[in-house]
């Protein structure tokens, strides 16, 4: 591959991996703001009930086409989709009933990539050079310093918090489908592959949505509730994972998971305006810390593709 295709290659998967994060970033207001609207469980199930019907159209013909394809990487499919699908979001919606959105958004989206760095030099043997180690260093700084509030003494003392344990082990979810997705069967076409991961994730919600049902109150549907759904199925589901995979492909699962590092700066911004949470000097430098260990973490091998 010449020079100037591998820089094309790399400038495309950095715009994809942008905007990805910029349409998932009203994931974390959703989880915050629907709270007292609907159950963690029954959100991640129909988000991902409305991805599936969305896709279903689209793909049914193709699917049945590559069904040998599917059968053969069972048992993969049904793992990502365990990690990625039917865990990952469930467990940040229910985060969401215990931390503000600008804590979701930059202890999920910070520690997920670092996660999947070492996953991804663990499993795949991706290469971790000085800058990125430097880049890791920065965003733990920043993940650090917003857990402390900026003290010293408050790092010495800490305990996690519920919220926040729940959001830890969903960026864990995140990075091992991260790692996953790297290694996607030649053989499924990305809108069959998302379609799979989807439909499989909704079935295995399936027993816990009934569950959640019988323990909690009924779901009063309105239109505001439709919309939210509406813009997890079909943004920050369907087209938010055709970014990303695409960029992974491009990318590499731990560069690509660096860019996750952009959406609590976007989730900040989003979480001040529409929810009116509090925005303190405390977040700014920690967005600081996370948003240099990205940039430094990329611009090297930016560098050398130039």
């Amino acid at each position: 591959m010449s020079d100037t295709s591998s820089s094309n290659k790399i400038s495309i998967g950095i715009m994809l991996a942008i905007l990805a994060t910029f349409i998932w970033s009203g994931n974390f207001i959703v989880a915050r703001g629907v709270i007292n609207d609907i159950p963690p469980i029954s959100l991640s199930f129909f988000r991902w009930l409305c991805a599936t019907a969305l896709l279903f159209p689209f793909v049914l013909k193709s699917v049945i086409k590559e069904c040998k394809a599917i059968k053969k990487s069972f048992f993969y499919l049904s793992g990502i989709s365990f990690f990625g699908i039917a865990l990952f979001n469930t467990f940040v919606y229910i985060g969401g009933n215990y931390s503000t959105a600008i804590n979701l958004a930059l202890i999920g989206t910070t520690s997920s990539p670092i996660m999947s760095i070492i996953l991804a030099r663990i499993f795949l043997k991706e290469k971790v050079n000085g800058m990125k180690v430097g880049g890791i260093i920065l965003c733990i700084s920043g993940i650090l310093f917003l857990l402390s509030k900026g003290s010293f003494q408050n790092l010495l003392n800490f305990q996690f918090s519920k919220g926040d344990m729940w959001i830890l082990v969903a960026a864990f979810c995140f990075a091992i489908y991260n790692t996953m997705a790297k290694n996607k069967p030649t053989g499924i076409s990305p809108p069959n592959f998302l379609f799979i991961i989807f439909l499989m994730g909704t079935l295995m919600l399936l027993p816990f949505y009934f569950w959640e049902a019988s323990q909690s109150s009924n779901i009063l549907w309105n239109s505001k509730l439709v919309y939210i759904i509406l813009y997890l199925g079909l943004g920050a589901s369907v087209i938010c994972f055709l970014l990303w995979n695409s960029a992974i492909a491009r990318l590499g699962s731990g560069r690509t998971a660096l860019f996750g590092n952009l959406i609590p700066i976007f989730s900040t911004l989003e979480a001040v305006i529409i929810l009116n949470e509090t925005f303190t000097k405390t977040h700014i430098i920690s967005m600081i810390l996370v948003f240099s260990g990205i940039l430094l973490a990329n611009f090297q091998q930016k560098a050398k593709s130039n």
